[in-house]
């Protein structure tokens, strides 16, 4: 809140005195990398380690054990996406599987990932009774935001009687080496 004060100032001020303008939207700037390297520091503290350590095929398989319902994980990636990509994808994943406990009424479950191109692609199946719906302001119109915010796409395909495919699409990023 405080920043988004200090570039509103900064903003109105870069008619009348541009330079103190550039040095309040430079102090900004600082502001902002040290708010990403905290997110960045939770971040990591929120990954499970067997992500960090051992990646999405491991991780996902340990999501699945937690589902009520048998889950079958395909992880099928040459290399590893950057962290924070990863990151999403995973909780993804463990979202849509606890939507597949608490509502589907399914009986199995699959999780697949693969890269395509520049995008890194997941999806969750289920055999339940379907009905979910992105629109009805549920926690997939929630996931659908998160995933848009890092130009990610979510498409749900659930009609009444299932079953329910959910893919998920994110972009491709390799870690930048800094």
């Amino acid at each position: 809140m405080a920043l988004a004060m200090d570039l509103g100032l900064a903003k109105e001020k870069l008619r009348e005195d541009p330079q103190v303008a550039a040095q309040m939207v430079d102090e900004a700037h600082g502001e902002v990398k040290t708010a990403l390297q905290e997110l960045r520091d939770l971040a990591r503290g929120i990954h499970p380690a067997v992500l960090t350590d051992r990646g999405l095929d491991a991780a996902l398989s340990s999501v699945a054990t937690r589902c009520t319902v048998p889950v079958r994980v395909e992880v099928d990636l040459g290399e590893r996406p950057a962290p924070a990509i990863e990151g999403i994808a995973y909780f993804t994943v463990s979202e849509l599987l606890q939507n597949v406990s608490k509502h589907a009424r399914a009986t199995w479950a699959a999780v697949e990932v693969w890269r395509t191109e520049n995008r890194l692609m997941l999806q969750v199946v289920d055999n339940g009774v379907g009905g979910a719906d992105v629109s009805a302001g549920s926690g997939l119109a929630g996931l659908a935001e998160r995933l848009g915010s890092v130009d990610g796409i979510l498409v749900v395909d659930s009609p009444e009687g299932g079953p329910t495919r959910v893919t998920a699409e994110l972009p491709w990023r390799a870690e930048r080496v800094r």
